[in-house]
């Protein structure tokens, strides 16, 4: 049985921010772990905005579907596309990276890696947004990195190959704890408990780069770990992985003869929150 946490992060703000080192790290969007069965690509990956000061960046930025709750989520906040200084990127398929057009006036940080071997995939070989990613090569703000730079004072990006070949998680380090990013380099708890991945350019250099992401986890107490599609966590006493928060995700959908005939399926287990 797996356990649940909720608010259980020292200087958590609610359910879904919490402060690390001055940096307020908010959930705005938590991934699913999960594929759809006869539809294709599920798509449902995280989206977080930290904000430190005037520097206000997303990690990741999702999907053509995240595009309303994404606007709604930053306006909640009183924020807008233009208000948004850094995207980083963890990589460039689809759902993590297709809507950084929606912020013209962000700086864009994507591997260096990730970048050349994206524009250079036959178009239509895989879920990479092939004309978005051409225009990311060209737009005048993308900043492309290696592994080991500082992307913002106090936050670096580790080179994590294997479900892309230059996947990226980021590490903002605190005073107290770090917050580490791990996009799909990990993209739920069963692959960080297991080290086998579900999606991946190269099975092996995915399970080293999850050895990797867990020596990160590992090296200061209490270090918070977002993945590309599932809740938040930290290790637990026995170093188990423990949720923070609550999972929700449901579908409504229409069989009946009227629209008022709605039944909706939830899609979380009980025992995760």
């Amino acid at each position: 049985m797996l356990a649940a946490m909720t608010q259980q992060i020292p200087g958590a703000v609610n359910g879904s921010a919490f402060a690390v080192g001055g940096w307020e790290i908010d959930i705005l969007v938590t991934g699913f772990p999960g594929k759809s069965v006869r539809h294709g690509s599920l798509g449902w990956s995280t989206i977080v905005l930290i904000r430190r000061g005037d520097r206000l960046a997303l990690v990741d930025c999702g999907a053509f579907g995240h595009r309303k709750l994404l606007m709604a989520e930053l306006a909640a906040r009183g924020l807008g596309p233009s208000d948004i200084t850094d995207l980083l990127l963890t990589h460039t398929h689809y759902d993590h990276a297709v809507n950084w057009l929606l912020f013209p006036k962000a700086r864009v940080v994507v591997g260096a890696v990730e970048l050349d071997w994206a524009a250079g995939e036959p178009w239509g070989a895989t879920v990479v947004p092939e004309l978005y990613v051409r225009e990311l090569g060209l737009f005048p703000k993308t900043e492309r990195v290696a592994d080991g730079d500082e992307v913002f004072p106090g936050i670096t990006a580790h080179l994590a190959p294997g479900h892309t070949p230059g996947c990226l998680v980021f590490r903002l380090a605190g005073a107290e704890r770090d917050v580490v990013f791990t996009g799909d380099a990990a993209k739920n708890r069963a692959e960080l408990v297991s080290g086998e991945v579900d999606m991946t350019f190269d099975a092996a250099l995915s399970r080293a780069s999850i050895e990797m992401i867990h020596g990160l986890w590992r090296a200061r107490p209490g270090t918070v770990l977002i993945p590309g599609h599932d809740l938040p966590m930290v290790l637990g006493g026995d170093g188990a992985p423990l949720y923070l928060g609550r999972r929700e995700a449901a579908i409504d959908a229409w069989f009946g003869d009227g629209m008022d005939e709605v039944t909706r399926f939830q899609l979380t287990l009980e025992t995760t929150g």
